[in-house]
């Protein structure tokens, strides 16, 4: 137990310093940078988000499956919308206090932009695989875009760990964490590594059929697993609705009292709020971009749309119902982090019936996160190496991962998400930055197609300057809109 304790004293210790120091700064300046180079892209053009996210993939002419516009928002959105949303902003609270709430919407907001540039340029620099399949993400653009082979392996590699096997162990850990509060009569010593066993069967199962079922099997839990824990959270705050201004009070107070400036606790609000902000709704992260490459648009410019959006439904929407849902039933704070606070909240007011419906609901969020997180690991482990042997050996590791996750300590699991969360964010960030002119040069060239009433279409014609795009070749003009200009 000693050893657990100074090895998670250790990890945060690292955490603090690498997040106060260096990465708050970039991802706050990199979103700043972003927004205001794009002119704000991410809150001018929300109704072009929508627009875009409905729009229907035309079929192949080989007739093979491929994965639409919406069908990449939700396996990006799969792997967003999960622990994070829950046990993150709960934890969140309980370090930080209510004021790192409003410092998780800031994050979000400026994020966007940062979550647009990144998925735009993944678009752009993708790669179509033996199955006719696209991939992409980080470590294409590195090396495609930058020319920097080893820069894109070494994000490869920090991606894979991060999400095949750390996040996945943290999704793990929290369904066992809720599940053991829904059932305490329960034997931990055996119910634990029963889970862990139970969610290495049913994520096996999901993730050999390929990117086409990941798509298939997201697009149905996403909505369900969102729309379920919204009308909780809504149940909630209605019958506490007396509670709501408090709540709201707490929240911008937190941010901005004078009481927490002088106690250091304007701080601990803004580096819980952008670090737990950054768990969920990944922008700038690196993650999302590997699912938009795997769509198939007709410009880029589109699922970079698609993406800030998603960042939004993530944060403004589910990870905010989990604070209120929190605020406005004031539980006691001391002793509790995680899902077992927002679980505590929802059958103070509910009843226990109400922690056994979230126990199903976090099993959902957190699964199609792990389905997510997943394939994130597989398009990188193919950047790596065609070896054919290796993919196999990821799959046995990441099941191995979900085992442990299952059974290991709460605290050293999401300290260590948030080393490799950082470290990944490191690598991207430094990346999109100087790219970032081209996913601008990109928006420009849409903007124009769409004032001249068009549907945009991109070729790699309209840009001949540009090296390492594989994909784009010029085979098809762009077409009346159906909607109006922007």
């Amino acid at each position: 137990m000693d050893t657990l304790g100074t090895l998670d004293s250790l990890i945060v210790n690292v955490n603090d310093h690498l997040w106060t120091y260096l990465l708050i700064p970039l991802v706050v300046g990199a979103g700043l940078y972003f927004t205001v180079r794009s002119r704000a892209v991410q809150l001018r053009l929300l109704p072009e988000m929508f627009r875009v996210v409905k729009e229907k993939t035309p079929p192949r002419a080989d007739g093979r499956k491929q994965v639409s516009s919406f069908g990449a928002f939700t396996i990006s959105a799969a792997a967003r919308v999960g622990t994070g949303n829950i046990a993150g902003v709960a934890t969140a609270i309980t370090l930080g206090g209510a004021g790192a709430v409003f410092w998780m919407w800031v994050m979000a907001v400026v994020g966007a932009a940062s979550a647009f540039v990144e998925s735009a340029l993944a678009q752009l620099y993708k790669v179509r695989g033996s199955t006719g399949a696209y991939r992409g993400g980080p470590a294409y653009y590195m090396q495609r875009g930058l020319g920097k082979r080893r820069l894109g392996v070494l994000f490869a590699v920090t991606i894979t760990v991060t999400f095949g096997f750390v996040f996945n162990a943290v999704q793990a850990n929290t369904i066992t964490a809720v599940a053991t509060g829904s059932l305490p009569e329960t034997d931990t010593a055996w119910f634990g590594p029963a889970v862990g066993v139970l969610l290495a069967a049913l994520l096996g199962f999901a993730v050999f059929g390929g990117v086409e079922r990941i798509s298939s099997v997201t697009s149905v839990l996403v909505p369900v697993m969102a729309v379920v824990y919204l009308l909780l959270g809504a149940a909630v705050v209605l019958l506490n609705a007396s509670e709501f201004p408090r709540g709201i009070a707490d929240i911008v107070g937190g941010a901005f009292g004078l009481r927490e400036l002088a106690a250091g606790g304007i701080g601990a609000a803004i580096q819980q709020g952008i670090r737990r902000g950054m768990f969920s709704n990944e922008a700038g992260l690196g993650s999302a971009p590997n699912a938009g490459a795997a769509a198939e648009v007709s410009h880029p410019v589109k699922q970079g749309l698609v993406q800030s959006l998603g960042v939004f439904f993530d944060t403004l929407l589910v990870c905010t119902m989990t604070a209120f849902i929190v605020l406005v039933t004031n539980p006691e704070l001391a002793g509790r982090q995680g899902a077992d606070l927002t679980q505590t909240a929802l059958g103070d007011t509910l009843g226990g019936w109400a922690g056994h419906v979230l126990t199903v609901v976090v099993f959902m969020l957190a699964f199609s996160s792990m389905i997510g997180n997943y394939y994130y690991g597989e398009t990188n482990v193919r950047f790596i190496t065609r070896k054919r042997w290796v993919l196999p050996g990821y799959r046995a590791l990441v099941l191995s991962a979900v085992v442990l996750g299952a059974l290991g300590s709460m605290s050293v699991v999401w300290n260590l998400a948030d080393v490799f969360m950082g470290l990944m964010a490191l690598v991207n960030l430094l990346a999109i930055l100087p790219l970032s002119a081209i996913a601008l040069r990109l928006l420009d060239d849409y903007l124009a197609q769409r004032r001249a009433g068009l549907d945009p279409v991109f070729t790699r014609d309209r840009m001949p300057d540009l090296k390492g795009v594989q994909c784009w070749n010029p085979s098809r003009p762009a077409v009346p809109a159906a909607a109006g200009r922007v």
